[in-house]
């Protein structure tokens, strides 16, 4: 008599999730993860291992201890800023080394930076807190410091809206002339508004300027000082953080006092949605908000992905931790996927699309070396460690017991690959003496040789390029259990995979 066996499917998808009980959420979100380290929600399905970083500069930035500020300006062209001695000093590299730009009168905070265009070349303007704003000339590749309204000196953030540059400082938001990024003056057009809240947090956003404040978010809209109007968005929550505000696919993204919300613009004209996007892991944000003060954060644009990372100087940079999330639809927060990060040490962040329409991401911290984002397949030599586990799955009857035979796994994979595959079966009580999990096996890369052009270890005349590794895996499985949970690891150097479903093949016994 043939064994009745039956299939499961398991399709990765839904992300990490710590809002639900055990077994609610195998039941309700086959797919998602219990622990999902160094893995990204993909936007074509899966889960895909992150890429690496590599340093985008060899030399260490000149001075000591943190890094303050990192800007992309042009591929291979990025400004940093570092104190030396009792002054911040910027430096600039374009690939060669870093070239001083200019220091300022006094040592600054974490500096904060915007770039535009008002028909004149490319500006960046940067605030730290404690000086006059600098303002760099990417045309005439100098830097020089805006000292024409003593009003600016120690501003904390700034934004570019109609042609017009503001810059906060405490309650206070001071504007210039429109199209004249250095003239403040009231007969020009330049003003100050009071908000009545102290500034956290300035962004542009489609035709208003959002000015958040740590209760409340505001808004600005009209194109000169005759017609600016400041008019509430909410009075009951805010952002306790500049350096987590984006926008991503549609929306903006930070860290309010009951975690990291979505703001964004809805069908009725003027009206926002205001959503808690980190729901779905509650209880991971709240550790991840107390862990530090100090946060930095990126946005993935061709990913649809906004990453966060927490700081803290003492830790080793194996340990920094940081959530990812991307988004599966333009707007609002019904289709998001979560994920963490562990590695990537940031204290300060920039991303920006350059000429030839790539993406470049860079962060940098204490070591101060200069880092590139999404680059390779290590975190600067180091293994990145990956892992996905699952919910335990009843599969069927949560009470009665399958034997389990086969798990086949899909997986598309960048280059060779070899990761451990462990099952874990009826929640792993460590009351229940009688329960032995079985051991973990490995899944090894087959197919044709893939090598890579530029590859140390490649032969010309040897090598094979452009092969095809398979997408298959088949792993025999033994045990049985009411309830299953599949985990999966990588930690090496070898290039990413993307994990797309699974199948269990198992018989369902008697209930006992």
């Amino acid at each position: 008599m043939a064994t009745n066996w039956q299939t499961f499917p398991i399709e990765f998808k839904g992300g990490l999730i710590s809002n639900m009980s055990p077994l609610q959420q195998g039941i309700n979100a086959i797919g998602s993860a219990t622990i999902l380290q160094n893995f990204e929600p993909a936007r074509s399905g899966g889960y895909s291992k992150i890429l690496g970083y590599d340093k985008a500069e060899t030399d260490v930035i000149p001075g000591s201890g943190r890094v303050l500020g990192v800007k992309v300006v042009k591929p291979s062209e990025f400004i940093a800023a570092r104190s030396n001695g009792s002054v911040t000093e910027y430096h600039k590299t374009t690939g060669a080394g870093w070239s001083s730009l200019g220091t300022t009168s006094l040592l600054g905070n974490k500096i904060r930076s915007t770039d535009f265009n008002f028909g004149a070349g490319e500006f960046i303007y940067f605030v730290d807190s404690v000086n006059y704003p600098a303002l760099y000339d990417d045309t005439a590749g100098t830097l020089s410091f805006v000292t024409s309204s003593t009003d600016l000196q120690g501003a904390e953030q700034v934004a570019v809206f109609k042609n017009t540059v503001f810059f906060s400082k405490g309650s206070n938001l001071y504007f210039s002339a429109p199209g004249d990024p250095d003239d403040f003056t009231a007969a020009n057009g330049g003003g100050v508004i009071n908000v009545s809240h102290v500034i956290t947090g300035l962004i542009s956003f489609r035709d208003q300027l959002i000015i958040f404040s740590r209760n409340k978010i505001q808004r600005i809209t009209g194109s000169t000082i005759s017609d600016f109007q400041l008019s509430p968005i909410t009075e009951s929550i805010g952002c306790l953080d500049p350096d987590t505000i984006q926008e991503v696919g549609g929306d903006i993204m930070y860290m309010s006092p009951d975690g990291i919300r979505l703001l964004g613009a809805t069908d009725r004209i003027g009206d926002f949605a205001l959503e808690v996007a980190s729901d779905p892991i509650a209880d991971d944000v709240y550790k991840f908000a107390q862990s530090t003060s100090n946060f930095c954060s990126i946005v993935i644009r061709e990913k649809a992905q906004y990453r966060i990372f927490a700081y803290t100087e003492s830790e080793q940079a194996k340990v920094a931790r940081g959530l990812l999330v991307t988004k599966f639809s333009d707007q609002g927060a019904a289709n998001l996927a979560w994920g963490e990060t562990s590695g990537i040490k940031a204290f300060v962040a920039d991303s920006k699309y350059v000429d030839n329409y790539s993406e470049i991401i860079v962060f940098a911290n204490e070591d101060g070396y200069l880092y590139q984002m999404e680059q390779g397949a290590n975190f600067d030599g180091e293994a990145i460690e990956a892992i996905y586990e699952s919910p335990y799955m009843p599969v069927s009857d949560p009470q009665v017991r399958k034997t389990f035979y086969k798990l086949t796994t899909y997986i598309d994979p960048q280059g060779s690959f070899e990761i451990d595959l462990a099952v874990k079966y009826d929640f792993t009580r460590l009351n229940n003496q009688n329960l032995i999990q079985p051991a973990a096996t490995t899944i090894t890369s087959t197919g044709t040789a893939v090598s890579y052009y530029g590859s140390v270890a490649a032969i010309f005349g040897t090598s094979t390029y452009g092969g095809e590794l398979d997408k298959v895996y088949q792993n025999q499985i033994i045990g049985s259990g009411k309830v299953i949970a599949i985990r999966i690891e990588d930690n090496s150097t070898n290039p990413a995979f993307t994990l797309d479903t699974a199948l269990l093949e198992y018989t369902q016994n008697d209930r006992q």
